[in-house]
């Protein structure tokens, strides 16, 4: 009997899913908080580390030995020295490099300082798939930060609600961003609630990249918008148009935009589709994924469809495949890829992104492959996936440059 009483006791009382899913969310919630305490102590903000004389050179196409002319010279901004007496650079100095020699030979200005000119529409690019595990958001990020880099003016945008690209620019979704701090405060029909973009906008540590961040807020809008649709009959384009119109405010502020899309196909991908000017589909390389993207582009089509029957005009200079955690060696793959390649032809980007260890250490740690230092990770295997994602974006920044008529 006293064992059978003891047991009854141990028996964890009846929970209702609800309440457990509650619970848990609050449980996890706050072990992510204690884990961003330790890794980021409460004061501290991310900071982008500094490069060294060699890779300045090679992002500015400045020689090597005029650099170290003009900091001995003392022309231009000063660079630090480390322990080693080796010269860097902040990120903020390299952009003004590039501005001093752009200024200094007008007629070389495109290759030091890559900004678009007049007449050059402001690319947007929606990044988009509804599978899991596309790395969509890997792919955002290390196209923002490639295009920073190379002195382009970047809007990251995260219209998904589990936030992943925020996090990796430091801002915490459930720490960091408040209500009406989201896309969502732009969008939203309440004309009292809702706020221009560019207060929303935030500063990054990354020099030349601004982001709207995400969290759960952003699913307001697919919640509020069939019930305003419901409410005004006939008015299908106020829900399609309002993310262009916001972007429209701050069109003169950036180069391009990057959204980075939920993984659905609701109300908040279809405005990104409207309002892309371009669209990189992620796709991995296995059958599940790739029946996956077959039912995407299905409704996508539909969905398309829809926005044509109400007089929306979709203007893209270019709608891409990007084959992401990519396996050369693994045959399965392979034969998907090669597939994929009859099908689509030229659509499917030539350069793949590998999957690579050195992804997936730079990612745990909230980082893309330019923020590690050489050492960090193994330097072949550093190289290889450096190399590798250098060569997708080098074949994206291409298209943009084309869609502007620079060929």
């Amino acid at each position: 009997m006293a064992i059978a009483n003891r047991t009854e006791t141990l028996a964890p009382s009846k929970e209702n899913a609800a309440s457990k899913i509650a619970r848990h969310a609050t449980v996890l919630s706050g072990q992510l908080q204690q884990l961003r305490t330790r890794m980021y102590p409460p004061k501290s903000e991310k900071m982008l580390r500094q490069f060294l004389t060699n890779e300045v050179s090679k992002l500015t196409s400045i020689p090597d030995s005029t650099l170290k002319l003009m900091s001995s010279e003392g022309r231009g901004p000063v660079p630090s020295r480390l322990e080693n007496n080796h010269r860097v650079y902040t990120l903020a100095q390299i952009n003004e490099l590039r501005e001093l020699f752009a200024k200094q030979k007008p007629a070389e200005a495109l290759r030091f300082l890559p900004r678009r000119r007049p007449g050059e529409h402001l690319q947007v690019m929606a990044i988009a798939n509804f599978k899991g595990g596309s790395a969509k958001t890997t792919t955002c990020v290390h196209l923002a930060h490639y295009l920073a880099l190379h002195g382009y003016r970047v809007l990251a945008l995260d219209l998904d609600p589990q936030a992943s690209l925020s996090a990796m620019f430091g801002a915490q979704p459930e720490i960091d961003v408040g209500a009406n701090e989201t896309i969502y405060a732009a969008l939203r029909y309440d004309a009292t609630e809702r706020r221009s973009i560019r207060e929303i906008i935030r500063k990054t540590y990354f020099d030349g990249i601004d982001l709207v961040p995400g969290n759960l807020e952003v699913m307001e809008y697919e919640h509020e918008t069939p019930r305003v649709l419901a409410q005004r009959s006939g008015s299908g384009a106020i829900f399609f148009e309002r993310l262009k119109l916001a972007l429209a405010e701050v069109e003169e502020d950036y180069d391009i935009v990057i959204l980075d899309t939920p993984p659905s196909l609701g109300f908040l991908t279809l405005s990104a589709i409207y309002a892309a000017t371009s669209m990189i589909i992620t796709v991995h390389p296995a059958m599940l994924d790739v029946a996956s993207m077959s039912q995407f582009l299905l409704m996508m089509g539909d969905l398309i469809s829809v926005l044509d029957e109400s007089g929306a005009q979709l203007d893209q200079d270019f709608i891409r495949y990007l084959i992401t955690r990519h396996d050369p060696n693994d045959a399965p793959q392979s034969q998907v890829v090669a597939m994929l390649r009859h099908l689509f032809g030229t659509d499917v980007l030539l350069p793949t992104a590998i999957e690579s260890t050195a992804v997936e250490a730079a990612g745990l740690a909230k980082r893309s492959l330019y923020e590690l230092e050489m050492g960090q990770i193994g330097r072949d295997t550093h190289k290889r996936a450096r190399e590798a994602v250098d060569a997708v974006n080098e074949a994206i920044v291409h298209l943009i440059n084309t869609s502007w008529g620079r060929g």
